[in-house]
């Protein structure tokens, strides 16, 4: 197993990697912890990272990182598969490579590092295997311009408006330039410019976000 930590009692590592199919005591318990935890710390990195997504947005990013299959290759990445406890049924049908036993083992074995050392341990393990991976996501889910006009409609506000202030340079690399307004809550607007229209406007939105937050107007 190749994860950094050392465990003081590595009964607890055992444990996690003992499937239910060899009876009882088995892994299913730390489970059941070590989902709660993967979801409060991985949601926290994502809360950290994104500043700008909504409730909505973090819920789909962590369900991204979370769920069975990426927990599964996470757990490839640690070798668990060969150190995990099976009863000869799943032995046989080659269980240490299916991504659900692999995913609750991996789950399992957060909650005995947290059983180990503590939530602080726990957290820095956590963050050690998801850094990249939280930060390999795009930053949203939804471009600036859906962003943008999903927050005023949320609020009933008018959508903002978008002109195309001119264009100059040669067909082949022509630059648009073009401004993004908002009447309310306030009055805003941005400039922005680009190799295309929707790339300029998308950029004129990201700029009239930046200035919405922090801090937003309570929805």
């Amino acid at each position: 197993m190749k994860l950094d930590y050392r465990f003081r009692d590595p009964a607890l590592a055992e444990l996690a990697l003992t499937h239910r199919s060899v009876g009882r005591p088995n892994n299913e318990r730390m489970e059941f912890l070590g989902d709660a935890l993967l979801g409060a710390m991985v949601g926290e990195m994502l809360y950290d990272a994104h500043p700008r997504a909504s409730e909505g947005e973090l819920s789909r990013l962590r369900a991204q990182l979370v769920n069975g299959q990426a927990l599964a290759v996470v757990a490839r990445e640690l070798d668990l598969g060969d150190g995990l406890k099976l009863g000869s049924g799943e032995l046989k049908s080659g269980g240490f490579r299916r991504d659900s036993i692999l995913a609750d083992a991996f789950e399992a074995l957060v909650a005995a590092v947290y059983l180990d050392g503590g939530f602080d341990a726990c957290r820095d393990v956590v963050r050690g295997l998801f850094a990249r991976r939280v930060a390999d996501l795009p930053k949203s889910s939804k471009d600036a311009k859906t962003r943008l006009q999903e927050w005023l409609q949320a609020r009933g506000l008018p959508l903002p408006t978008y002109e195309l202030a001119g264009s100059h340079g040669e067909d082949h690399a022509k630059v648009f330039e073009v401004n993004c307004s908002i009447a309310e809550p306030v009055p805003l607007s941005a400039a922005a410019s680009g190799p295309s229209r929707r790339a300029a406007e998308q950029d004129a939105a990201e700029t009239v976000l930046g200035q919405l937050t922090p801090p937003l107007p309570p929805a």
